[in-house]
């Protein structure tokens, strides 16, 4: 039945592409891919002018090379503005805008956008959940919404020639 596949294409929420950025291995393993810690960088695909990274845990060894482990529920995320910020569509709070999945099966990290109106600030939070337990671990990043102003042009930073004496 291809329509499953299909279906469930269509019902996933919209959600940035990442980069990834680098990663660090944190335990060796005989067989199969080193555990690491993977940094991945996205844009707000709502909000041009705001990047976020990301860095979670990515089991190795041959069940995590073969996509069969578990990964940990340890994520971070930094969010910055780097550019003007433009909303480009209605915001919700709450709304996905990056995922990953962490297990093969009901297991994702990801980063959910609410905006503070009060104090002007966007604010991302990063968790794993799971279809019966998910996990309380969490981090989160704001970002102030403020004009964007353009970097003053950088001044020469060669010296004139010595003069005669």
């Amino acid at each position: 039945m291809r329509i499953v596949p299909l279906l469930a294409f269509v019902f996933l929420p919209f959600a940035a592409a990442a980069e990834e950025v680098g990663s660090v291995d944190t335990a060796f393993k005989l067989l199969g891919a080193n555990h690491k810690i993977v940094i991945e960088a996205f844009d707000d695909p709502k909000v041009s002018g705001v990047s976020c990274f990301v860095s979670r845990a990515r089991t190795g060894g041959i069940s995590g090379s073969l996509g069969l482990a578990e990964d940990t529920s340890d994520a971070s995320i930094a969010c910055r503005q780097t550019g003007p910020i433009e909303v480009t569509g209605e915001l919700e709070d709450g709304e996905e805008v990056f995922g990953r999945r962490a297990s093969i099966l009901f297991k994702r990290v990801q980063v959910v956008r609410f905006f503070d109106e009060t104090r002007n600030t966007l604010i991302y939070l990063t968790y794993s959940d799971k279809l019966i337990d998910g996990s309380p671990k969490n981090a989160i990043s704001a970002v102030v919404v403020r004009p964007w102003a353009e970097a003053p042009a950088v001044a020469s930073t060669a010296s004139a020639p010595p003069a005669d004496e």
